[in-house]
């Protein structure tokens, strides 16, 4: 499955409330005024980042991931499942004393959903994410895909979570005159339905995400902040960088975002020149902490 994502500033409760009230905009919490010119209120990482460390020892790595200041976590669905071997309340105690939360995890929605959405709910997680269906051979596909997005909604909702759906570059691509995003978008209910932009994917395809988060108001939840290469590799999966060594403009994306309902800034970088997963994670933690609303 393709996956594919403790420098808290200083605001009292405001943080805790950010993170436990996915669907209100960080900008109706702390206002708008307040955060041109301030950090996030807290950033993650999406283990699948790391995963070639989780899979060698699942609790050191995020135990490292936890001392380059992430606040959260986004994890994925692996061999050993969502919480690495552990139950979910034996992840939960060990990142509690962390001191990091596990806010959503990626995985496999055709597969024990409704148990997964009860562990999930248990422990306090925010979303189930789908991360990945891939390219179709026609729209309808796409037709069919948002109302399976659907029931998994009414799940989670039954639940206290969330469901999501996370991108790609295809689902950009339009077909048959229509655009995949929109039509898995415009078909699933809002109440029910929420996204994870990876701003890396929808650049690469050539959007632009300022417009989408515009066009559709409070529907993108979630983010990847994934930077991508100034000059680009053949292999656009293998072109994912540092954050703020490519070519994304973050501080105007990410202040759009906020204004549109964005809620979760989770890291993700997936090819790693000349450096290895876990010091990109560190060097990703360190711009995430000097980042500004601009």
């Amino acid at each position: 499955m393709s996956s594919s994502r403790r420098n808290f500033i200083k605001l009292g409760g405001v943080s805790a409330l950010a993170l436990t009230s996915p669907v209100r905009k960080l900008s109706s919490i702390i206002g708008n005024d307040f955060l041109a010119g301030k950090k996030l209120p807290a950033f993650g990482l999406q283990l699948y980042s790391i995963k070639e460390d989780m899979a060698i020892n699942a609790k050191e790595s995020i135990k490292q991931v936890a001392s380059f200041g992430y606040n959260y976590i986004e994890s994925f669905e692996g061999k050993n499942g969502m919480f690495w071997g552990m139950t979910n309340k034996e992840f939960k105690k060990y990142l509690d004393d962390l001191g990091i939360k596990i806010i959503s995890s990626h995985c496999d929605i055709q597969k024990d959903f409704e148990r997964k959405a009860a562990e999930a709910a248990e422990i306090g997680m925010k979303y189930l994410i789908c991360p990945w269906k891939g390219p179709q051979k026609s729209i309808d596909d796409f037709k069919k895909f948002a109302d399976e997005f659907n029931k998994c909604g009414e799940v989670c909702k039954k639940n206290g979570i969330r469901f999501a759906y996370h991108n790609h570059d295809y689902s950009w691509k339009a077909m048959d005159g229509q655009i995949p995003q929109e039509v898995m978008m415009d078909n699933t209910d809002k109440n029910l339905v929420d996204f994870e932009m990876d701003i890396y994917w929808v650049v690469t395809a050539g959007i632009d995400p300022e417009v989408y988060f515009k066009k559709y108001k409070n529907r993108f939840r979630l983010c990847h902040v994934k930077d991508r290469m100034k000059t680009p590799l053949p292999d656009n999966k293998n072109s994912s960088c540092v954050i703020g060594t490519g070519s994304i403009n973050f501080e105007k994306i990410l202040k759009t975002g906020i204004d549109n309902g964005l809620n979760y800034f989770i890291v993700e970088q997936e090819y790693f020149e000349n450096t290895t997963p876990i010091k990109s994670a560190e060097a990703d933690a360190a711009y995430m902490k000097k980042f500004e609303i601009k």
